[in-house]
């Protein structure tokens, strides 16, 4: 089987990554990367370096990025990235029997915009969800009404995807994949973590994420400096903040969390890019979370850690009862964390773990297609 994955970023990436260790090694399938967008920015990491690192060769990379996050330059981006692919599918839309896209991002939705005129066989990861406090909602159900095969992490959003579509053929709850790699990557000690990153994970630590709020992007420099109020006042932590990805507004939270780092280096420490592997590691070794990203929603309760789920991005995702929703308010967030405090380690399930997703992924794509 020909098959080509679109990754825009490490974010996708790292989701991915447990499906293409299987394929690659699997003689069923013929594996192409298209890698564009942050993965080919060196402000955001270059994080194309990290997929070949892996041991996977990008077989296409398609630029189309600007420096500038405002409403213009993010329209503009999409308007770019559609425009570039339509000559990408034009040369190549013969090559693969399906391509994979997954999520919500609008460079990903530009990418699958430009192949629905060549009826381009498109399979859909995590389609079904919501995250009212984004743009990214109206991407991802496009997304899905454009793709042809749906792998879901829950039962809910596969009855979602199900009235988007209005069919139930090739609707596949699988769970969540970036979970397999709880089984398959090989987490970093504390000793290799504090060299690669310099930040010592034995100390209390709270790993922050926070990303703009992007249907109300005026908003994001009010809850930029409510973080950094809250996380200025928590000095018997470290902070280690993971800095927000390519959306409207992302450089108003990033250059105030910059800002802080340098005004309290060592305690907080920002870092672009930890990686799939240096993420899940800090993920394991922290107290518990704050913002508003989706990885703390999905993969934090199997790491049995506490989420404290900032604004309104992700309002409307299914969650585990490990995410605690609070407005961008300093002292509602301090309120939490001392009742956080009190018992640190969340006991309870999480909903989107289900065993062995990449190999179900692939026996579905052998049955079916």
């Amino acid at each position: 089987m020909r098959l080509a994955v679109l990754t825009s970023s490490r974010a996708d990436y790292g989701i991915y990554l447990p499906l293409l260790k299987l394929i690659k090694n699997d003689p069923f399938f013929n594996l192409k990367i298209i890698a564009f967008g942050t993965h080919l920015s060196p402000f955001h990491g270059h994080t194309a370096d990290q997929i070949m690192d892996d041991g996977f060769k990008i077989d296409y990379q398609i630029e189309s990025m600007l420096a500038s996050d405002s409403v213009n330059s993010i329209s503009t981006a999409m308007a770019l990235t559609s425009l570039k692919f339509a000559d990408f599918w034009n040369d190549h839309y013969l090559d693969f029997d399906i391509v994979f896209c997954l999520g919500d991002r609008y460079e990903m939705f530009a990418a699958v915009s430009s192949s629905i005129p060549f009826n381009v066989s498109l399979v859909h990861l995590h389609g079904g969800e919501k995250t009212l406090g984004a743009i990214d909602q109206f991407f991802r159900n496009s997304m899905t009404i454009a793709s042809k095969y749906h792998f879901v992490s829950c039962e809910a959003h596969a009855k979602r995807v199900y009235e988007l579509t209005e069919s139930k053929k090739n609707i596949f709850n699988v769970g969540s994949l970036s979970l397999d790699n709880l089984n398959s990557l090989q987490l970093l000690s504390s000793v290799e973590f504090l060299n690669r990153f310099g930040l010592d994970l034995n100390q209390p630590t709270i790993l922050v994420t926070v990303h703009p709020e992007t249907v109300n992007p005026e908003k994001n420099k009010t809850y930029a400096d409510e973080v950094a109020k809250t996380l200025i006042k928590l000095t018997k932590y470290q902070i280690l903040i993971t800095l927000p990805n390519a959306d409207t507004n992302g450089c108003i939270i990033r250059k105030r969390f910059l800002e802080l780092q340098d005004l309290t280096r060592p305690q907080i420490i920002c870092v672009e890019n930890l990686g799939i592997e240096g993420y899940f590691t800090a993920m394991k070794y922290c107290s518990f979370l704050i913002g508003n990203s989706s990885s703390g929603i999905i993969e934090a309760a199997s790491f049995h850690k506490w989420v404290i789920n900032l604004g309104n991005r992700q309002e409307g995702r299914e969650k585990s009862k490990n995410t605690i929703d609070l407005p961008f308010l300093c002292e509602s967030i301090l309120r939490t964390i001392k009742v956080i405090e009190l018992n640190l380690h969340y006991q309870g399930d999480n909903i989107y773990y289900k065993k062995n997703v990449a190999s179900n992924i692939c026996d579905i794509l052998k049955k079916y297609l």
